[in-house]
């Protein structure tokens, strides 16, 4: 692969609640629900980008993310699934699907999120993204990713292969894409069948519809257990038939199916070879248990990336306040750390960050996240007092604390106009500061900053200070040593020392 697998859609908040159910509910006559876990993934396009990424795959996944605590979430489990985010801005709110399941099987299906938003632009680093790509899957869910005229105008002039996964509420696809993945029922829907033939035939007289009205290079309609019917070349289609049959949950196939054909397109297969590979693949996937068994640890057990405790505190906090600014046309920035033990050089820094925009943002380290950076004896402030502290100052707008070793997930999510850390940090030649960040910076047009600092405050030196001064308070207290005696005398009786004799 010359690039990574870019994947452009819609990306939801999808939940599984597990639970039991023993009653009925006393006023309905509907089961009551006993929770007893539950399970955050992203769901749409961001599923699909997880699956690649697990693959081993370099995935970079282009997406609407709105200012809220959904947002926040899916972007931290992105990120720990190795998916790199490049957000749009979107108005509204994080569409969720909230599935409640009972024995292994689903009771009920929450969807929320209200009205469809509006995305953003995309920025320049997203249009070279596009054109560098290996191979590109739009996943569309209907939510407008795919319909965004730039991006359109992007795929339409992209050389690498384009692999369209559609919706009945979403676009057409883009001439000259080389692979649409309608499932049975969309390619239906899409291409205006009338009821009546056998399944093989409808299948065959959509894709086939669908190939010419929109001038893909094949179109293929999968068909659940019994594999896939692919149109690509003269009238007679080719059917791939499904490995393994298997019964269960299938949610998640679909992404599945579209990630395996858009990754063997990217590394150079044939569409009839993607095709096989995909049906391959989907089969294994709901064979082996879904989307339960499939997603990587570190997807399924990410805990959540903002955690509240404020008024100030959190993602909805942080959300609420960057969605203002935006709207009224302002800068939003951000910075981050540790801040144990909050001192004068910390404020500084604060307050210097606070004059370059319009609001500030600090994205906390969690208590876990400090421990893993600075050893087991940080931080000396909890996360909560940290937070409450930072959100006391009049520079702070609002305080998120996230658990990872850096703040790439908060800032995938935040996109903050400018990020700042203080002037202890090394810069480059030239102009160029040596930030860790700076790369994420740039997916969304931000820039990233140094700013002066008050030379001598550190808090690694007022901590040692501060051991050193209990020490001396100590010492002064304690009896004074006895005369030095001799290895004999200071063996003292059996079992002890002058030590510990004293």
């Amino acid at each position: 692969m010359r690039g990574p697998l870019v994947v452009i859609g819609d990306t939801l908040l999808d939940r599984d609640v597990e639970g039991a159910v023993n009653r009925l509910c006393p006023d309905s006559p509907v089961p009551v629900l006993d929770e007893t876990a539950y399970a955050d993934r992203p769901g749409g396009a961001g599923l699909a980008a997880v699956f690649a990424a697990a693959a081993g795959a370099e995935v970079a996944l282009v997406t609407a993310l709105a200012d809220d605590a959904g947002a926040a979430r899916l972007s931290s489990l992105l990120t720990a699934a190795g998916v790199q985010v490049y957000g749009l801005s979107l108005a509204g709110t994080t569409p969720e699907k909230i599935r409640l399941r009972a024995r292994g099987r689903v009771l009920l299906r929450h969807d929320r999120g209200g009205a469809v938003g509006e995305p953003g632009p995309p920025t320049d680093a997203v249009l070279r993204l596009i054109a560098g790509a290996s191979a590109v899957l739009v996943s569309d869910y209907g939510r407008g990713v795919a319909r965004q005229p730039a991006l359109r105008a992007a795929l339409a002039a992209t050389r690498a292969p384009v692999v369209w996964d559609p919706h009945p509420r979403g676009p057409v696809a883009v001439p000259g894409v080389q692979l649409v993945t309608p499932n049975e029922s969309e390619a239906r829907e899409l291409a205006k069948v009338p009821p009546g033939g056998s399944r093989l035939t409808t299948a065959a007289q959509a894709a086939q519809r669908l190939r010419d009205r929109w001038r893909a290079g094949a179109v293929v309609v999968t068909l659940g257990g019994d594999g896939a019917l692919l149109s690509h070349a003269g009238k007679t289609p080719l059917m791939v038939s499904a490995p393994v049959s298997a019964e269960g949950d299938t949610c998640g196939a679909g992404d599945r199916f579209a990630s395996a054909a858009g990754l063997a397109l990217a590394r150079g297969a044939l569409v009839s070879e993607a095709v096989q590979a995909a049906v391959g693949a989907a089969s294994a996937y709901v064979a082996d248990g879904g989307v339960a068994a499939a997603l990587p640890a570190p997807v399924r057990a990410c805990p959540p990336v903002l955690v509240g405790g404020g008024e100030r505190i959190g993602a909805a906090a942080a959300g609420a306040v960057v969605a203002e600014v935006r709207a009224a046309g302002g800068t939003v920035v951000a910075t981050g750390g540790c801040f144990d033990l909050l001192h004068a050089g910390h404020v500084a820094t604060l307050q210097a960050a606070r004059q370059l925009g319009d609001c500030l943002v600090v994205c906390l380290n969690s208590d876990a996240s400090v421990t893993g950076l600075k050893g087991p004896d940080r931080p000396v402030t909890t996360q909560g007092d940290r937070a409450r502290l930072l959100a006391a100052l009049s520079c702070v707008d609002a305080v998120v604390v996230f658990d990872e070793a850096t703040p790439h997930a908060a800032l995938g999510w935040l996109r903050p106009d400018i990020w700042v850390k203080g002037g202890d940090y090394a810069t480059g030649v030239g102009d160029e500061p040596i930030l860790p960040e700076a790369d994420l910076l740039r997916r969304w047009g931000g820039d990233s900053v140094v700013v002066p600092y008050l030379d001598g405050r550190s808090t690694t030196d007022m901590i040692a200070a501060a051991r050193g001064e209990r020490r001396t308070a100590a010492s002064a207290d304690a009896p004074q040593p006895e005369p030095a005696r001799s290895p004999v005398e200071a063996a003292g009786p059996a079992g002890s020392t002058a030590e510990g004799a004293r």
